[in-house]
């Protein structure tokens, strides 16, 4: 007989199976017949009421289950808090209340490095700049005949192999900042804040622009006592109002911090010292500087009406350069 043959087998629900039989075996001569096994339609269930049922034979379908409600412990907050300290003492004062999206942005190193690289290229003044063959003054006639001397080739006393000619591919006056989108600046500064915030170093007080500091020796005794100073990393002092007698004290100990009024802040000065000291006006300052507002001049997001002092028309042109 052949090495492997088949048969055909039919079942006795008239259901066909193969089965072959291979040499060798001595007890798997048997074909194996067996039924394919029926499964049972699915029935569809539905529910109807008996005069539906009965009078028009129409079928209610199953209503949809609402989704489950969220739990509030997974949903974002809306506010956050931060506790008000009296200034050097750290005495509690108060709890402050501050949108989420102020002091809760999730960190983008991405857009950090954009702010940081916007606000270092914006700073370069870029007034490098070298004289060329045109603007040396002295004649334009040759020195020396091109032949016959013995020596090099030479032409005019502006050439830049001479001292006093001029330079060769210099630098010239340029523009190296770039541009960042408005929103994306904002955005930028209120994760620097966050990071802060949820780091536990951003400390806000109350008066900090109208405290006297008389020397610099007062000073280091308030680093000292609250552990600002640099054997804690440093610490940065941002006031409503620029503080005269606390710069002039951080001028004599620039390893300690560093202190700033709040128009002199930007992104950068809020990562690189170990803490932030700020003030809670400012604080309230930046709140409205950086978050969306809308302005009923412009009809567009603005910073009008931020300070008091300040008017409308004066808020709209002091902060209408790009940033």
């Amino acid at each position: 007989m052949a090495a492997s043959f088949r048969k055909l087998a039919t079942s006795a629900s008239g259901c066909m199976r193969m089965t072959e039989r291979r040499p060798g075996l001595e007890g798997m001569s048997k074909l194996c017949i067996s039924p394919l096994p029926v499964l049972p339609r699915p029935s569809r269930i539905a529910f109807a009421s008996s005069a539906t049922a009965l009078g028009t034979g129409l079928v209610r379908p199953i209503p949809q289950e609402p989704p489950a409600p969220k739990p509030k412990f997974l949903k974002r907050p809306t506010t956050v808090y931060a506790t008000v300290y009296k200034f050097p003492t750290l005495e509690p004062l108060q709890m402050e209340s501050y949108p989420a999206t102020f002091l809760q942005v999730s960190l983008r190193r991405d857009i950090l490095y954009r702010a940081i690289v916007y606000e270092g290229d914006k700073s370069r003044l870029g007034r490098a700049r070298t004289k060329t063959r045109s603007e040396i003054h002295g004649s334009g006639r040759k020195l020396r005949p091109q032949k016959g001397t013995g020596r090099a080739r030479l032409g005019d006393r502006s050439s830049p192999m001479l001292r006093g000619g001029a330079k060769a591919h210099g630098p010239k006056v340029r523009d190296f900042s770039t541009r960042l989108a408005k929103r994306v600046y904002d955005w930028a500064f209120r994760m620097a804040l966050s990071y802060r915030y949820r780091r536990g170093t951003l400390i806000v007080v109350d008066d900090l622009s109208g405290h006297e500091f008389p020397d610099p020796y007062y000073v280091q005794d308030v680093l000292k006592q609250n552990g600002w100073g640099r054997g804690n990393k440093n610490s940065m002092f941002i006031s409503y109002h620029k503080n005269q007698g606390l710069e002039d004290a951080f001028t004599t100990m620039e390893t300690e911090g560093r202190a700033l009024s709040i128009k002199e802040v930007d992104c950068k000065n809020l990562l690189e010292m170990g803490r932030v000291i700020i003030e809670k006006k400012a604080l309230d300052y930046l709140l409205k500087v950086h978050c969306p507002q809308t302005c009923s001049c412009c009809r567009r997001r603005s910073h009008c009406a931020i300070e008091r002092e300040y008017t409308q028309a004066e808020a709209c042109a002091f902060f209408s350069p790009s940033l």
